[in-house]
């Protein structure tokens, strides 16, 4: 199916696929309603940090995962066959601090795991250096590593029997998993050269470990199109500036181009990378983004209500689980004391929602969505909170109900992504 798409897109139809980065169930049942909706497959990734062989930071190995959005999918109502898994970032990048023979072993077990759960689309990353590499790590190192896990995803897919349909996405100029770490003014669009090199070396890499097969399976190459976006501003996709990668994805034998950190752009924007053979735009926190504005939006309007007897105070309960916990969200946000609130709750990277899993947090959540769920919210505090979404309750085209308002926030940002991808 993946293959498919991106050969329509090289071609020059105006065909891409987003890609849906995170483990909280409104989000994903957001995307599933929006699929079902418009008839289209669904790509749901999750990255090694949050999803390995270990748990990650949501609790969950890849086989629990797939498990998950399986019965999600079934719950809405779309069809298993048309959601597609992938793992994103899988390598090393979570054992970085550990030599390379251990990492890249721990890098080789999940692999595996993704693999043997029914993932298959694989984004083979080993851009990042382990302990004792030495610095700068040599692109052909990368690719070694990278033909080295392939191999691994292979005999894993083997003996599943489902070799044929794992396809890989390569590449070495990818966003650090998570987002940003510091203001951004610019960003340099990777150099034609530069792509051209990290193809080559990959695909001598798995020619010299006989993976000449699974290079066909190779659909994507990670590279930097101009877009990101930090804790307060978003960089907009500028065309021209990416004129020559355009011209190189049409002559690179049927490899498309992966853009990651395409949160916030405008409706153009999207339209214009795929186009530009951008074909898979990748998204995660401005999802959760959007969740965090319901929820929030959610709890002022609890607040407002008399008779509730035990109210969520959510945002109190998410700003103390921050401050007890930082270590999700310390490293980047290096700002000034009196800006670290602002920062934590409301930042565009979202490091928010690495707390979504908390006990604590999701005892909240699930009290404030109880205590809102009983009786239509009061017309005039919809209004207040969710102008959008109210005038959709009024034409009845949504129900008055907080789950319901939640996903049709999400559902704003994926709409634009399905409209990019599948409606030009």
């Amino acid at each position: 199916m993946l293959q498919d798409l991106i050969t329509a897109n090289l071609s020059g139809q105006p065909r891409g696929i987003y890609s849906v980065c995170s483990a909280h169930g409104l989000v994903l049942e957001a995307a599933m309603e929006q699929a079902l909706a418009d008839g289209t497959p669904l790509l749901i990734e999750a990255t090694a940090n949050q999803v390995n062989q270990f748990g990650g930071y949501t609790g969950m190995r890849p086989v629990d995962f797939f498990d998950y959005v399986i019965t999600l999918a079934d719950g809405v109502g779309l069809d298993s066959a048309r959601v597609l898994l992938g793992g994103d970032h899988l390598g090393p990048v979570c054992w970085q601090s550990e030599p390379a023979e251990t990492a890249m072993q721990k890098a080789r077990d999940l692999i595996d795991a993704y693999v043997a759960a029914g993932f298959s689309k694989i984004h083979l990353d080993c851009s990042m250096p382990c302990a004792d590499d030495r610095l700068p790590l040599a692109d052909k190192i990368i690719a070694a590593r990278a033909a080295d896990l392939c191999r691994v995803a292979e005999e894993a897919a083997k003996r599943r029997g489902n070799k044929s349909k794992i396809v890989y996405i390569i590449g070495t100029e990818v966003p650090p998993p998570g987002g940003a770490r510091e203001a951004i003014a610019e960003l340099e669009v990777t150099a034609p050269s530069q792509a051209r090199n990290t193809i080559a070396l990959h695909r001598a890499a798995f020619e010299k470990l006989g993976l000449t097969e699974a290079w066909q399976r190779v659909i994507g190459l990670v590279v930097q199109p101009g877009v990101e976006f930090d804790h307060t501003s978003v960089i907009d996709y500028q065309p021209a500036k990416a004129e020559k990668l355009k011209a190189l994805a049409e002559e690179a034998g049927g490899i498309a181009f992966e853009a990651h950190s395409t949160d916030y752009q405008t409706l153009q924007s999207y339209r214009q990378l795929v186009r530009d053979h951008f074909a898979i735009l990748k998204v995660g926190p401005q999802l959760t983004f959007a969740l965090r504005e319901a929820l929030f939006a959610l709890s002022h309007i609890e607040e407002e209500l008399p008779g509730i007897a035990q109210k969520s105070n959510l945002r109190y309960v998410c700003e103390q689980r921050m401050r007890d916990q930082p270590k999700y969200w310390q490293a980047f946000y290096k700002v000034a004391a009196e800006q670290l609130p602002l920062y934590r709750n409301y930042s565009y990277s979202d490091r928010i929602r690495y707390y979504w899993p908390d006990e604590e947090v999701q005892q909240a959540s699930a009290r404030l969505l109880h205590n809102l769920s009983d009786k239509p919210i009061p017309l005039p505090l919809a209004s207040q909170y969710f102008p959008e979404e109210y005038r959709e309750i009024r034409e009845g085209r949504l129900p008055n109900e907080p789950h319901a308002l939640v996903k049709a926030r999400i559902r704003k940002v994926t709409a634009a992504y399905a409209e990019a991808c599948w409606k030009q």
